[in-house]
C-alpha cells in the first residue's frame, strides 16, 4: 500500500512538472505598483471629476533618458505630481530632509534620499514637457506631494515633515469637502483648494497631452495584483513566441494571456491582442 501511494505521488509530481509551466516569473514583488494603483483609485474617488495617470514616463533632455512618476493628479483648480512610498516602520528625519527607515528586518536603518526634493524635481521636468508639448502650465498650478498609503508606516509627529509629505495617519482620515465636493471633489488641507478654476480648454489641452505621453509597461496578475515596468521580450515556446513578435506595440493597448487547464493537467495558452490608433510622443 505505502509503495502504491509513494508511486502515486512521484507519477503526480512528474506528470506535474512535465504540463505545468513554471510561474516563479509571476511570483515578483508587486507592493509598490499595487499601493501606487490603490493610491490612484482613492486620489479619483476623493475628487470628484479628476483624472489619474499612472507612471507616467517623462523624457527629460538633460539626463537623455526617461525620468518615472509614480501618479500625475489633474483637476480643473490644480494638478500634482505624486511619489507613493509605501515603507514601513519608523521613519525619522536628518537635517537634509533624508529619511531614515527603521523596520526591524535590516541591521542598519535604511537611507532614502529626500522624497520631497525629488519629486519637486520632477515637477519641473513635467512642466518642460508639457511646454514642448504646446501646453505651458499656469504658475502655481503644477504641485508635488509624497503620499505614504502603508499602514505600517510610523513617524515622529507629522508637523516635522514638509507639508508636501502626506504621511498615513493624514492619507487615512482625508475625506472631501462636503460642502463643495459635487463641484470640485477638493480635500480640505492636503491641497491648496482655494484655487479658481483653470479654462476648460487648458484641462483638456493637458489631458490630451498626458493621455499620450509614454507610461510604464504593467502586468496585472491574478488577485488584481500589478507589476510596473519596462517590456523587453517575450520568452516561452517557439510557437508561441513567433506569433507574439507579430505584435507592434505602436498599435498594441493591451495583451490578455489565458492560461486554461485541461482537465487539471496540461494547459492552453490563449493570447488576445486589442489594438489601438494613439501615438505616444
Amino acid at each position: 500500500m505505502w509503495v502504491a501511494l509513494a508511486c502515486g505521488f512521484a507519477l503526480f509530481y512528474v506528470i506535474k512538472n512535465f504540463f505545468f509551466e513554471d510561474d516563479t516569473l509571476l511570483d515578483v514583488d508587486s507592493e509598490h505598483a499595487n499601493a501606487i494603483f490603490a493610491v490612484a483609485k482613492r486620489l479619483e474617488r476623493l475628487y470628484h471629476g479628476s483624472k489619474v495617470y499612472v507612471g507616467v514616463q517623462i523624457p527629460d533632455p538633460d539626463s537623455a533618458s526617461r525620468q518615472n512618476i509614480d501618479l500625475v493628479l489633474v483637476t480643473d483648480q490644480e494638478a500634482a505630481v505624486i511619489s507613493v512610498k509605501n515603507i514601513c516602520g519608523f521613519i525619522s528625519t536628518d537635517k537634509d530632509g533624508n529619511w531614515l527607515c527603521t523596520d526591524g528586518k535590516h541591521s542598519k536603518p535604511q537611507f532614502i534620499t529626500d522624497p520631497v526634493t525629488e519629486t519637486k524635481r520632477l515637477v519641473s521636468i513635467l512642466e518642460d514637457y508639457l511646454e514642448r508639448r504646446g501646453v505651458p502650465v499656469p504658475e502655481g498650478y503644477l504641485s508635488c506631494k509624497v503620499i505614504c498609503p502603508n499602514p505600517k508606516f510610523q513617524s515622529v509627529p507629522s508637523e516635522s515633515f514638509p507639508a508636501e509629505v502626506i504621511t498615513y495617519d493624514q492619507w487615512s482620515k482625508l475625506k472631501p469637502d462636503q460642502k463643495h465636493s459635487y463641484y470640485t471633489g477638493w480635500i480640505k488641507g492636503i491641497f491648496s483648494g482655494g484655487k479658481a478654476k483653470v479654462q476648460e480648454s487648458f484641462f483638456d489641452e493637458l489631458n490630451g497631452v498626458l493621455g499620450t505621453a509614454p507610461i510604464s509597461d504593467r502586468i496585472e496578475l491574478k488577485g488584481g495584483r500589478y507589476v510596473l515596468g519596462e517590456f523587453l521580450e517575450f520568452k516561452g515556446k517557439q510557437e508561441d513566441v513567433q506569433a507574439l513578435r507579430k505584435i507592434r506595440r505602436s498599435k498594441v493597448s493591451r495583451v490578455n494571456v489565458q492560461k486554461i487547464s485541461m482537465f487539471g493537467l496540461g494547459e492552453i495558452h490563449r493570447v488576445t491582442r486589442l489594438f489601438f490608433g494613439e501615438i505616444y510622443r
